[in-house]
């Protein structure tokens, strides 16, 4: 009977008649290889297998035991190298952890240099995504404005744009110096509620403060297409990031914007080796100066011009 069942499954190694006396459990039973060419394909490998189950029962012997995991199709392998390829690093890169989010901290480095909150400590954060304008540059801008403007010892009274405000170092400043509301344009939400809400709110100009969170640009538009949603500006400052503004671009927006006032000052903070226009709009130039690797340029009404020989000395 032994002999019938291993000669109708062909690809099973022969084995010896039951003798369980023989049979020793201290050691586990070998498995049983099957090549791969040589098993049998659907039905008959379903057929195949529970044969072979009854066989290794009938001596006795677990099933489970000789069971062999099947080689990797090769084809397989290369359809899985392709997606690693596609993917741009592996299955790997896909499911690895994602870098944890870098904690942002800030440090009181910055305060205000005149006015009612004289030396109010602000906030400023600590990495570099946010770059306050330098207190000596601030200080000359306001000193150039306030004589140009025929006020020296304080700014007139008006409406105050700040565009990438960041710390609101410069809206905060105007307001202490005497400007009656300001406007914060800024694009990051950490900056806004860690810093630039709490330095208004420590100096009491939140409730004089208004903060439109978006990008320059799409605010300039806004302003563009519905004239009238927003007022016009007495004194607008520009201080971006320098290599994610291109100035021609952003001076010509300023230039046909009816957010600049008839009256209005215009301070841009510029890096070196920048090419920037005699006029914008209807503004001249007034003031252009160098700070090491800054530059701050003041635009101003034409009645300003005469004052333009005296500011610049």
């Amino acid at each position: 009977m032994a002999s019938s069942t291993v000669a109708s499954a062909p690809f099973l190694p022969s084995l010896p008649s039951p003798n369980h006396r023989r049979l020793s459990l201290r050691y586990p039973a070998r498995r049983l290889g099957v090549a791969a060419s040589a098993a049998p394909k659907g039905a008959a490998a379903s057929e195949a297998a529970r044969e072979r189950r009854r066989f290794l029962e009938r001596y006795g012997l677990n099933p489970d035991d000789f069971e062999e995991d099947a080689d990797p199709d090769p084809r397989e392998e290369r359809r899985r190298e392709r997606r690693m390829r596609r993917s741009g690093g592996g299955e790997e890169a896909a499911v690895a952890p994602a870098r944890p989010v870098e904690r942002r901290e800030t440090h009181k480095m910055l305060q205000v240099l005149a006015g009612k909150v004289r030396r109010r400590k602000l906030l400023s954060p600590k990495d570099r995504n946010v770059r306050p304008m330098m207190e000596v540059v601030r200080g000359a801008a306001f000193d150039i404005i306030q004589s140009a403007g025929g006020s020296p010892a304080s700014l007139k009274p008006g409406l105050w744009l700040d565009l990438y405000s960041g710390t609101g170092s410069v809206g905060i400043e105007a307001m202490s110096r005497g400007c009656s509301q300001a406007h914060f344009v800024e694009l990051d939400p950490w900056v806004i509620s860690e810093v630039l809400k709490p330095n208004l709110d420590c100096t009491g100009f939140l409730d004089t403060s208004h903060i439109h969170m978006l990008r320059v640009e799409n605010f300039l538009d806004n302003a563009e297409k519905s004239k009238g949603r927003y007022p016009s500006f007495d004194y607008i400052s520009v201080t971006p990031p320098y290599v994610e503004v291109n100035y021609s671009t952003l001076l010509d927006q300023l230039a046909r914007s009816p957010l600049v006032g008839e009256d209005c000052f215009i301070l841009v903070e510029y890096p070196l080796k920048t090419d920037m226009p005699e006029s914008c709009g209807k503004l001249i130039k007034i003031a252009d100066r160098k700070f090491g690797r800054t530059n701050l340029l003041i635009y101003g009404p034409t009645w300003s011009e005469k004052k333009k020989g005296r500011i610049l000395r």
